[in-house]
Protein backbone atom coordinates (compact mmCIF):
# COMPACT_ATOMS: atom_id res chain seq x y z
CA UNK A 1 0.00 0.00 0.00
CA UNK A 2 1.18 3.52 -0.36
CA UNK A 3 2.41 5.55 2.44
CA UNK A 4 -0.63 7.57 2.03
CA UNK A 5 -2.53 4.46 4.00
CA UNK A 6 0.11 5.10 7.35
CA UNK A 7 -1.09 8.89 7.21
CA UNK A 8 -4.69 8.02 7.19
CA UNK A 9 -4.05 5.55 9.87
CA UNK A 10 -1.38 6.21 11.93
CA UNK A 11 -0.95 4.87 15.17
CA UNK A 12 -2.72 7.14 17.26
CA UNK A 13 -6.09 6.15 15.28
CA UNK A 14 -5.12 2.84 15.61
CA UNK A 15 -4.95 2.48 18.69
CA UNK A 16 -8.56 3.78 18.85
CA UNK A 17 -10.31 2.04 15.90
CA UNK A 18 -11.70 3.03 12.69
CA UNK A 19 -15.19 4.41 13.43
CA UNK A 20 -18.34 2.85 12.09
CA UNK A 21 -20.89 4.82 11.40
CA UNK A 22 -24.82 4.17 11.04
CA UNK A 23 -26.69 5.77 8.15
CA UNK A 24 -30.48 4.47 8.41
CA UNK A 25 -32.63 4.47 5.21
CA UNK A 26 -35.47 6.52 5.51
CA UNK A 27 -38.01 3.76 3.50
CA UNK A 28 -40.83 3.87 6.08
CA UNK A 29 -44.20 5.08 4.94
CA UNK A 30 -47.18 6.72 6.09
CA UNK A 31 -50.67 5.25 6.60
CA UNK A 32 -53.53 6.57 8.57
CA UNK A 33 -51.08 9.54 9.25
CA UNK A 34 -49.15 6.32 11.44
CA UNK A 35 -45.56 5.98 10.25
CA UNK A 36 -43.33 2.97 9.96
CA UNK A 37 -40.37 2.15 11.19
CA UNK A 38 -37.43 2.24 8.32
CA UNK A 39 -37.05 -0.59 6.49
CA UNK A 40 -33.39 -0.89 7.29
CA UNK A 41 -30.22 -0.32 8.57
CA UNK A 42 -26.83 -0.26 6.46
CA UNK A 43 -23.50 0.08 8.20
CA UNK A 44 -20.92 1.74 6.16
CA UNK A 45 -17.43 3.00 7.01
CA UNK A 46 -16.72 6.49 7.42
CA UNK A 47 -13.18 6.15 5.69
CA UNK A 48 -13.09 3.65 3.38
CA UNK A 49 -8.80 3.68 3.75
CA UNK A 50 -9.13 2.13 7.18
CA UNK A 51 -11.08 -1.04 6.60
CA UNK A 52 -10.61 -3.73 3.79
CA UNK A 53 -14.11 -4.09 1.98
CA UNK A 54 -13.11 -6.41 -0.43
CA UNK A 55 -11.86 -10.00 1.03
CA UNK A 56 -9.29 -11.10 -1.31
CA UNK A 57 -7.03 -13.64 -1.36
CA UNK A 58 -3.07 -12.86 -1.00
CA UNK A 59 -0.42 -14.70 -3.24
CA UNK A 60 2.53 -16.47 -2.04
CA UNK A 61 5.17 -13.57 -3.04
CA UNK A 62 2.56 -10.85 -0.89
CA UNK A 63 3.09 -12.68 2.25
CA UNK A 64 6.79 -13.21 1.56
CA UNK A 65 7.41 -9.66 1.26
CA UNK A 66 5.43 -8.79 4.40
CA UNK A 67 7.25 -11.39 6.79
CA UNK A 68 10.57 -9.83 5.44
CA UNK A 69 9.67 -6.10 6.24
CA UNK A 70 10.09 -5.02 10.11
CA UNK A 71 6.23 -5.24 11.22
CA UNK A 72 5.87 -8.84 9.62
CA UNK A 73 9.26 -9.83 11.87
CA UNK A 74 7.70 -8.30 14.90
CA UNK A 75 4.45 -10.19 14.16
CA UNK A 76 5.79 -13.60 13.94
CA UNK A 77 7.60 -13.08 16.75
CA UNK A 78 4.76 -12.96 18.71
CA UNK A 79 2.61 -15.21 17.42
CA UNK A 80 5.54 -17.69 18.01
CA UNK A 81 5.16 -16.65 21.33
CA UNK A 82 2.15 -17.60 22.04
CA UNK A 83 2.72 -20.84 19.73
CA UNK A 84 5.02 -21.86 21.59
CA UNK A 85 3.43 -22.01 24.62
CA UNK A 86 0.77 -24.28 23.90
CA UNK A 87 3.03 -26.57 22.01
CA UNK A 88 6.42 -26.56 23.85
CA UNK A 89 7.39 -29.59 23.18
CA UNK A 90 7.57 -31.21 19.21
CA UNK A 91 10.40 -33.64 19.60
CA UNK A 92 9.55 -37.15 17.35
CA UNK A 93 6.22 -35.41 15.70
CA UNK A 94 4.98 -35.47 12.21
CA UNK A 95 3.85 -31.11 11.62
CA UNK A 96 2.16 -30.59 9.01
CA UNK A 97 1.56 -26.66 7.66
CA UNK A 98 -1.08 -25.53 5.56
CA UNK A 99 -1.73 -22.32 4.02
CA UNK A 100 1.50 -20.27 4.58
CA UNK A 101 2.68 -21.27 7.72
CA UNK A 102 6.34 -21.66 7.02
CA UNK A 103 7.56 -18.53 8.92
CA UNK A 104 6.06 -20.78 11.60
CA UNK A 105 7.33 -24.19 10.92
CA UNK A 106 10.84 -23.28 11.54
CA UNK A 107 11.52 -23.67 14.62
CA UNK A 108 10.20 -27.38 14.33
CA UNK A 109 12.67 -27.77 11.83
CA UNK A 110 15.19 -29.49 13.93
CA UNK A 111 13.05 -30.64 16.19
CA UNK A 112 10.07 -32.63 14.91
CA UNK A 113 10.38 -35.95 12.93
CA UNK A 114 9.21 -34.08 9.91
CA UNK A 115 7.21 -31.35 8.65
CA UNK A 116 5.63 -30.31 5.43
CA UNK A 117 4.37 -27.44 4.16
CA UNK A 118 1.53 -27.55 1.84
CA UNK A 119 0.50 -23.91 0.11
CA UNK A 120 -3.25 -23.82 -1.37
CA UNK A 121 -3.46 -23.58 -5.16
CA UNK A 122 -4.92 -20.51 -4.98
CA UNK A 123 -1.91 -18.89 -3.06
CA UNK A 124 0.87 -20.49 -4.96
CA UNK A 125 4.00 -21.87 -3.74
CA UNK A 126 7.39 -21.16 -2.26
CA UNK A 127 10.18 -23.33 -2.02
CA UNK A 128 10.54 -24.46 1.84
CA UNK A 129 13.06 -24.41 3.63
CA UNK A 130 16.03 -23.05 1.98
CA UNK A 131 18.11 -25.23 3.62
CA UNK A 132 16.83 -29.07 3.58
CA UNK A 133 18.89 -31.82 5.23
CA UNK A 134 18.16 -35.66 5.03
CA UNK A 135 15.08 -34.74 2.96
CA UNK A 136 13.49 -34.39 6.28
CA UNK A 137 11.37 -31.60 5.03
CA UNK A 138 9.10 -30.60 1.89
CA UNK A 139 7.09 -28.16 0.61
CA UNK A 140 4.16 -28.36 -2.02
CA UNK A 141 1.18 -26.74 -3.61
CA UNK A 142 -2.79 -29.02 -3.07
CA UNK A 143 -6.52 -27.70 -3.50
CA UNK A 144 -7.40 -27.29 0.11
CA UNK A 145 -9.78 -30.31 0.18
CA UNK A 146 -7.46 -32.63 -1.69
CA UNK A 147 -4.24 -32.80 0.59
CA UNK A 148 -1.80 -35.53 -1.08
CA UNK A 149 -1.36 -37.12 1.87
CA UNK A 150 -2.74 -40.77 3.09
CA UNK A 151 -5.02 -41.12 6.19
CA UNK A 152 -4.20 -40.41 10.11
CA UNK A 153 -0.78 -39.27 8.84
CA UNK A 154 0.22 -36.44 10.97
CA UNK A 155 -0.32 -35.59 15.03
CA UNK A 156 0.14 -31.60 14.72
CA UNK A 157 -1.44 -29.51 11.94
CA UNK A 158 -0.66 -26.02 11.59
CA UNK A 159 -3.27 -23.60 9.99
CA UNK A 160 -2.04 -19.89 8.83
CA UNK A 161 -3.44 -17.32 6.58
CA UNK A 162 -5.70 -20.30 5.58
CA UNK A 163 -8.94 -20.69 6.97
CA UNK A 164 -9.77 -16.90 6.06
CA UNK A 165 -9.23 -17.42 2.87
CA UNK A 166 -11.09 -20.56 2.31
CA UNK A 167 -14.15 -21.04 -0.29
CA UNK A 168 -15.14 -23.88 1.94
CA UNK A 169 -14.14 -23.52 5.32
CA UNK A 170 -15.78 -26.71 6.65
CA UNK A 171 -14.19 -29.13 3.55
CA UNK A 172 -10.84 -27.82 4.68
CA UNK A 173 -10.93 -28.48 8.00
CA UNK A 174 -12.29 -32.06 7.41
CA UNK A 175 -9.91 -32.77 5.06
CA UNK A 176 -7.12 -31.74 8.11
CA UNK A 177 -9.18 -34.13 10.10
CA UNK A 178 -8.54 -36.65 7.85
CA UNK A 179 -4.84 -36.43 8.05
CA UNK A 180 -4.57 -36.16 11.15
CA UNK A 181 -3.48 -39.48 13.33
CA UNK A 182 -6.22 -40.37 16.48
CA UNK A 183 -5.61 -38.06 19.18
CA UNK A 184 -3.68 -35.70 17.14
CA UNK A 185 -4.30 -31.72 17.57
CA UNK A 186 -5.18 -28.89 14.70
CA UNK A 187 -3.90 -25.22 15.62
CA UNK A 188 -5.56 -22.45 13.39
CA UNK A 189 -4.37 -18.84 13.43
CA UNK A 190 -7.33 -16.78 12.03
CA UNK A 191 -7.66 -12.76 12.12
CA UNK A 192 -9.31 -11.82 15.13
CA UNK A 193 -12.60 -9.87 13.31
CA UNK A 194 -12.71 -7.47 17.32
CA UNK A 195 -9.44 -6.05 16.33
CA UNK A 196 -7.74 -3.35 14.54
CA UNK A 197 -5.62 -5.67 12.10
CA UNK A 198 -8.64 -7.18 10.95
CA UNK A 199 -9.23 -3.44 9.51
CA UNK A 200 -6.18 -2.82 7.90
CA UNK A 201 -5.46 -4.31 4.32
CA UNK A 202 -1.71 -3.46 4.36
CA UNK A 203 -1.38 -6.56 6.60
CA UNK A 204 -2.25 -10.23 5.55
CA UNK A 205 -4.59 -9.76 8.46
CA UNK A 206 -6.78 -7.38 6.82
CA UNK A 207 -7.47 -9.56 4.26
CA UNK A 208 -10.26 -12.84 4.14
CA UNK A 209 -12.83 -13.17 6.78
CA UNK A 210 -11.90 -12.72 10.04
CA UNK A 211 -13.37 -14.58 13.05
CA UNK A 212 -14.55 -14.01 16.83
CA UNK A 213 -13.35 -16.81 18.55
CA UNK A 214 -17.06 -17.97 18.89
CA UNK A 215 -17.48 -18.21 15.12
CA UNK A 216 -14.20 -20.51 14.92
CA UNK A 217 -15.09 -22.85 18.04
CA UNK A 218 -18.49 -23.32 16.13
CA UNK A 219 -17.02 -24.15 12.84
CA UNK A 220 -14.12 -26.48 14.37
CA UNK A 221 -17.08 -28.21 16.50
CA UNK A 222 -18.92 -28.67 13.09
CA UNK A 223 -15.44 -29.93 11.53
CA UNK A 224 -15.42 -33.04 14.70
CA UNK A 225 -12.75 -31.04 16.67
CA UNK A 226 -13.02 -30.05 20.15
CA UNK A 227 -11.60 -26.36 20.70
CA UNK A 228 -9.53 -27.27 24.28
CA UNK A 229 -7.41 -23.86 24.55
CA UNK A 230 -7.11 -20.23 22.95
CA UNK A 231 -4.75 -17.50 23.22
CA UNK A 232 -4.56 -14.02 21.15
CA UNK A 233 -1.68 -12.09 20.04
CA UNK A 234 -0.74 -8.30 18.16
CA UNK A 235 -2.18 -6.20 20.87
CA UNK A 236 0.18 -3.35 19.40
CA UNK A 237 -1.34 -1.08 15.98
CA UNK A 238 0.10 -2.48 12.89
CA UNK A 239 1.83 0.94 11.96
CA UNK A 240 5.61 0.69 10.52
CA UNK A 241 6.14 3.27 12.61
CA UNK A 242 9.41 2.65 14.48
CA UNK A 243 8.10 4.42 18.00
CA UNK A 244 5.10 1.74 17.52
CA UNK A 245 7.57 -1.26 16.60
CA UNK A 246 10.18 -0.64 19.54
CA UNK A 247 6.90 -0.68 22.22
CA UNK A 248 5.60 -3.91 20.90
CA UNK A 249 6.81 -6.34 23.49
CA UNK A 250 5.32 -3.83 26.11
CA UNK A 251 1.76 -3.74 24.59
CA UNK A 252 1.99 -7.61 24.33
CA UNK A 253 2.40 -7.63 27.83
CA UNK A 254 0.17 -5.17 28.73
CA UNK A 255 -2.57 -6.40 26.30
CA UNK A 256 -2.19 -10.29 27.76
CA UNK A 257 -3.05 -8.70 30.74
CA UNK A 258 -5.86 -6.40 29.95
CA UNK A 259 -6.53 -6.21 26.65
CA UNK A 260 -7.07 -9.73 24.91
CA UNK A 261 -10.60 -9.22 23.76
CA UNK A 262 -9.18 -6.90 21.10
CA UNK A 263 -5.79 -9.17 20.12
CA UNK A 264 -4.97 -9.11 16.26
CA UNK A 265 -5.09 -12.66 16.04
CA UNK A 266 -7.01 -15.65 17.75
CA UNK A 267 -5.23 -18.81 18.21
CA UNK A 268 -7.28 -22.27 19.02
CA UNK A 269 -5.76 -25.51 19.73
CA UNK A 270 -8.46 -28.47 19.33
CA UNK A 271 -8.44 -31.92 19.69
CA UNK A 272 -9.67 -34.32 17.11
CA UNK A 273 -12.83 -36.46 17.61
CA UNK A 274 -12.53 -39.71 16.82
CA UNK A 275 -15.95 -41.24 17.15
CA UNK A 276 -19.13 -41.34 14.69
CA UNK A 277 -16.97 -40.00 12.02
CA UNK A 278 -17.91 -40.30 8.49
CA UNK A 279 -15.99 -39.31 5.39
CA UNK A 280 -17.49 -36.24 3.32
CA UNK A 281 -19.79 -36.94 0.89
CA UNK A 282 -20.37 -40.60 1.71
CA UNK A 283 -23.95 -42.15 1.49
CA UNK A 284 -24.34 -44.60 4.60
CA UNK A 285 -25.20 -48.11 3.57
CA UNK A 286 -28.25 -49.67 4.27
CA UNK A 287 -27.90 -53.65 4.28
CA UNK A 288 -31.12 -55.55 4.63
CA UNK A 289 -31.25 -59.36 5.58
CA UNK A 290 -33.74 -62.02 3.89
CA UNK A 291 -34.07 -65.73 5.49
CA UNK A 292 -33.14 -68.77 3.55
CA UNK A 293 -33.97 -72.16 4.58
CA UNK A 294 -31.93 -74.63 4.42
CA UNK A 295 -30.94 -75.54 0.89
CA UNK A 296 -32.73 -72.79 -0.27
CA UNK A 297 -32.21 -69.78 -2.38
CA UNK A 298 -31.91 -66.11 -1.59
CA UNK A 299 -34.84 -63.93 -2.27
CA UNK A 300 -35.69 -60.33 -3.60
CA UNK A 301 -36.16 -58.52 -0.19
CA UNK A 302 -40.15 -57.43 -1.51
CA UNK A 303 -40.52 -61.54 -1.06
CA UNK A 304 -41.98 -62.17 2.58
CA UNK A 305 -40.66 -65.03 4.46
CA UNK A 306 -44.38 -67.19 3.94
CA UNK A 307 -42.97 -67.09 0.16
CA UNK A 308 -40.22 -69.41 1.22
CA UNK A 309 -41.61 -72.38 0.06
CA UNK A 310 -40.36 -75.70 -1.83
CA UNK A 311 -42.34 -76.70 -4.72
CA UNK A 312 -41.91 -78.99 -6.83
CA UNK A 313 -42.73 -79.00 -10.89
CA UNK A 314 -46.15 -79.12 -10.66
CA UNK A 315 -45.87 -76.03 -9.12
CA UNK A 316 -47.46 -77.58 -5.84
CA UNK A 317 -45.61 -77.56 -2.52
CA UNK A 318 -45.01 -80.58 -1.33
CA UNK A 319 -46.99 -82.70 1.49
CA UNK A 320 -44.42 -83.50 4.76
CA UNK A 321 -43.34 -86.90 5.18
CA UNK A 322 -45.36 -89.62 6.86
CA UNK A 323 -43.61 -90.45 10.64
CA UNK A 324 -41.55 -87.24 10.47
CA UNK A 325 -41.97 -86.01 14.19
CA UNK A 326 -40.31 -82.51 12.90
CA UNK A 327 -42.81 -79.54 14.00
CA UNK A 328 -45.21 -78.33 11.38
CA UNK A 329 -43.08 -76.27 9.09
CA UNK A 330 -45.58 -73.11 8.25
CA UNK A 331 -44.19 -73.00 5.20
CA UNK A 332 -46.37 -76.63 4.39
CA UNK A 333 -48.90 -76.20 1.83
CA UNK A 334 -48.53 -72.44 1.30
CA UNK A 335 -48.78 -71.09 -1.93
CA UNK A 336 -46.19 -71.74 -4.21
CA UNK A 337 -43.98 -68.44 -4.74
CA UNK A 338 -41.17 -69.55 -7.16
CA UNK A 339 -42.60 -67.84 -10.16
CA UNK A 340 -41.80 -64.44 -8.01
CA UNK A 341 -37.92 -65.55 -7.69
Amino acid sequence: MSSSLDRDCDAGRLFVGCILAARIHAGGNEQNGVRNRPASFVWAPMSTSCVNVAAMILDVVDLRDFYASSLGSIARRMIRRQMRALWPDMRGMRILGFGYATPYLTPFVDEAARVAAVMPTRMGVLAWPERITEERNLALVAHEDEIPLPDLSVDRVLLVHGLEYSENAHLMLREMWRVLADGGRLMVVVPNRRSIWARTDHTPFGHGHPYSTEQLNKALRQSMFTPVRDARALFFPPSRRRFWLSAAPAWERMGQRWLNPVGGVTIVEATKQIYGGTLVGEKARRRSYVSVPAGGVAMSPAISPEALVSCDRSGKSPAPSKGSTSSRSPFVNAPCRADRL
